[in-house]
């Protein structure tokens, strides 16, 4: 550093700078020093003088105000001030200690994963909190516990629905090929000679008469049977109908089998084959189960009593009787509502022979009275009945 007075040069070292400090007036001092701190900024703004490299500020020693002239020289009455270059800088200084760490900021919140696959999970999968799904078996398992195994599984599976409505009925089959003429029915029997007329006046001939039949057995009184509903029958089953007002011209009486001739597991039929002759609101009528029964096994030439119930129903033999068919809807809810507690039934779904539809088949539910649908190819109990 260099400090000129009157055109003498004097090199100011850094002990000597703080004699000045002494002498010199105090704002003077306090503007060197400033300038020696802040070197840097002096350099940016003051002017380069000489081929040194250093700076030249004037201070006037009467106002004490300071000036940067763009020459080498100050004005008469000031003092000259060179400031050298700035040194190079010093060797940087030792590290300070580390500062204290930090507080530990809060865990984050555990994620929570889906598994999925075809097997039930190991304790190796997955971490506590998870789930997991058995996608054949639709089980659920989690959350998975703390000690790493995984609990116990739930079902995904709803309970069943209840049964849909039964569908429309479909469409009329076409008509069937005209069945084969049956055979002559056996002559009846003469009729008794009419009473001869008085003398006289021949008489007219009398008309001839029908022949009563004739019939024995215990319930029986002269020509006339007299069964009432509960009474067992001829082919040792119980009466359940009794035409007592003489609408059905084939038949007075109808009987169910015994238990002996029931069965617990039938199909309707083999297969799912229209016979329209035992469908319809005529069909499901009482007197029409023979018509049915003989309609179903037309259809159905190669079943048999293993897979039909009309072959089943025809081939009760009970009281050596060989007329035994499955009855219509109508005589299987006459047998459910005039037998109720007696006959040893089930309270399970009992097949009649009138068809729906060409895949359901009417059934009688012996527990509630109520009728149903049933597809043809589930089983039921059969309980064949005969009309006389």
């Amino acid at each position: 550093m260099f400090f000129e007075e009157n055109s003498m040069k004097t090199t100011v070292t850094t002990s000597m700078f703080f004699s000045i400090l002494t002498q010199k007036k105090t704002s003077l001092a306090l503007l060197v020093f400033a300038l020696l701190i802040g070197g840097v900024s002096v350099q940016a703004a003051g002017v380069l003088n000489t081929s040194s490299g250093g700076y030249l500020v004037c201070v006037n020693s009467k106002t004490k105000v300071v000036t940067h002239p763009g020459t080498t020289s100050c004005p008469k009455g000031s003092d000259k001030l060179i400031l050298g270059a700035q040194g190079a800088a010093g060797v940087d200084g030792l590290a300070g200690a580390a500062g204290i760490a930090g507080k530990d900021g809060l865990n984050g919140k555990d994620g929570k994963t889906l598994w999925n696959g075809v097997e039930d999970p190991e304790s190796t999968l997955g971490a506590p909190g998870d789930m997991f799904i058995n996608s054949v078996t639709k089980t659920l398992f989690g959350p998975k516990n703390l000690d790493g195994s995984w609990p116990a599984g739930v079902s995904m599976v709803g309970p069943a629905g209840a049964t849909g409505a039964t569908g429309a009925t479909g469409a009329t089959g076409a008509t069937g090929a005209t069945g084969a003429t049956g055979a002559t029915g056996a002559t009846g029997a003469t009729g008794a000679t009419g009473a001869t007329g008085a003398t006289g006046a021949t008489g007219a001939t009398g008309a001839s008469g029908v022949a009563a039949p004739i019939v024995t057995g215990a319930n029986c009184i002269g020509t006339k049977c007299t069964y009432k509903i509960g009474d067992t029958g001829p082919g040792g089953g119980i009466i359940f109908f009794v035409d007592y007002n003489d609408q059905y011209p084939g038949f007075n009486y109808l009987e169910a089998a015994p238990q002996s001739c029931e069965s617990a597991s039938k199909t309707w039929s083999s297969a799912n084959t229209d016979v329209t002759a035992a469908r319809g609101w005529a069909a499901r009528a009482v007197g029409a189960g023979q018509a049915n029964t003989a309609a179903i096994k037309a259809v159905f030439t190669a079943d048999d009593s293993t897979n039909n119930a009309a072959y089943f129903a025809t081939s009760c033999s009970a009281g050596g009787k060989s007329d035994w068919f499955l009855g219509s809807l109508g005589e299987m809810k006459l047998m459910y509502d005039n037998l109720l507690g007696v006959g040893g039934f089930v309270e399970s779904l009992y097949w009649s022979s009138t068809e729906y539809a060409t895949n359901y088949a009417w059934a009688q539910y012996f527990y509630d009275g109520t009728q149903t649908t049933n597809f043809k190819n589930y089983t039921a109990y059969v309980r064949p009945v005969r009309a006389f």
